[in-house]
């Protein structure tokens, strides 16, 4: 039995990974020719370490997972402390630590782990066929593919999911520009072992550790679409934006590289179903794209590749098997893009007394509301 996943990102490679458990033979097809992620850094909560643990990479998690064992929020402006707490409830409740990694290094890791040589580079999906005898994938450089069926794990401007649904699946802008990069950490900033917000004005700037004594920013600014960018102007903008913002949150722009900072415009896709078609299966964020507000999109992917193995371990039938695993993910992934819109809309000051009352809540806030939150997703998935 051979599997065609498309896309090496951390959903391709983790479908490999469990598909592997099973017996089953994988190729898998990246489009870009070497691996460029997008986004600087990526925080996998406790559900996706057990996943990656449970699929054999463990280790690359304790390797690169940063020391993130406290949670704190401050005023934006004043830089007073509304509320801090420790991670270590969390960690108890739920059996395992949440790990903020690099992104492209936990991408590398991945394919090193399966073995780079085995990954075909430069394979950009075109279009998607399918028989009783299998599916045939065809790329741009014209070149074609056929296996038993696809996992196409070809991220938020999939063309598998436009094949799947038989019509180009919209994306929908969630109203506010991310900034995110890397720097070193810098305790006038923020503590190194600390999650930091800073948040006003439905505006939100975030430092979290990673390692290697690095800090994963980002800034969040609710802004119209398709406004000009421009590099060179990256330290201008966000002082302007964050005029008179707490000196940490200075800091942090003055120390930020313009060449290395992302700027991304943030979108999601309306949850829709199936997710599966005949021998087509979407996972990851081609299937269930969402806003990173509630840091749920590469666990999604992780908790998708699980199922996925799962499904095949009790079934042999290959149409069985991926509606299994279509009829397991389906609530969870919709829970999860829509509790992340609803957290982007009270965050990004949607409804700005909306927003006020959770500054207020923030205040009043001992850790116990928000480790609740957290503790019920986590637990929410395929391994408890």
């Amino acid at each position: 039995m051979k599997a065609i996943i498309i896309g090496a990102g951390i959903g391709g490679m983790s479908a490999a990974a469990a598909l592997d458990q099973q017996g089953i033979e994988c190729e898998i097809y990246e489009a870009v020719k070497e691996m460029k992620p997008v986004g600087a850094a990526i925080s996998v909560w406790s559900n996706g370490v057990k996943c990656m643990n449970h699929l054999g990479m463990g280790q690359i998690m304790d390797d690169l997972g940063g020391p993130m064992h406290h949670m704190a929020y401050l005023e934006g402006f004043s830089g007073e402390q509304m509320t801090q707490f420790s991670l270590a409830p969390l960690v108890e409740e739920v059996g395992e630590r949440p790990c903020p990694v690099s992104r492209a290094d936990l991408q590398s890791r991945m394919i090193d782990w399966w073995g780079r040589h085995k990954v075909q580079f430069g394979k950009r999906l075109e279009s998607v066929s399918q028989n009783e005898q299998g599916v045939i994938a065809t790329f741009a450089d014209g070149s074609s593919a056929q296996g038993d069926f696809m996992i196409a794990a070809d991220g938020a401007h999939s063309i598998a999911r436009d094949y799947l649904m038989g019509h180009k699946v919209e994306r929908r802008y969630a109203g506010y520009v991310n900034w995110n990069g890397l720097v070193e950490i810098d305790e006038s900033i923020a503590p190194a072992e600390q999650w930091t917000m800073f948040v006003a004005d439905g505006k939100r700037v975030s430092v979290m550790p990673i390692a290697d004594n690095r800090f994963y920013f980002f800034f969040d600014v609710p802004l119209e679409k398709g406004l000009p960018q421009d590099r060179s102007t990256v330290i201008k903008d966000l002082k302007g934006y964050f005029e008179g913002w707490a000196e940490p949150v200075q800091r942090l722009i003055d120390a930020i590289n313009p060449d290395t900072t992302n700027r991304i415009e943030i979108h999601d896709v309306d949850p829709f179903s199936p997710l599966v078609k005949g021998r087509v299966a979407l996972l990851g964020d081609a299937g269930h794209s969402t806003t990173p507000d509630i840091g749920q999109g590469g666990g999604a992917a992780l908790e998708d590749a699980v199922v996925l193995g799962r499904c095949f371990a009790a079934s042999c039938d290959i149409e069985g098997a991926l509606r299994c695993y279509n009829d397991a993910r389906l609530e969870r992934v919709k829970d999860l893009v829509l509790k992340a819109r609803k957290r982007c809309e009270v965050t990004h000051g949607v409804n700005p007394d909306e927003t006020n009352a959770w500054y207020d809540e923030l205040r009043n806030e001992n850790g116990t509301g928000i480790l609740s939150g957290l503790s019920k997703t986590i637990l929410g998935g395929p391994l408890g």
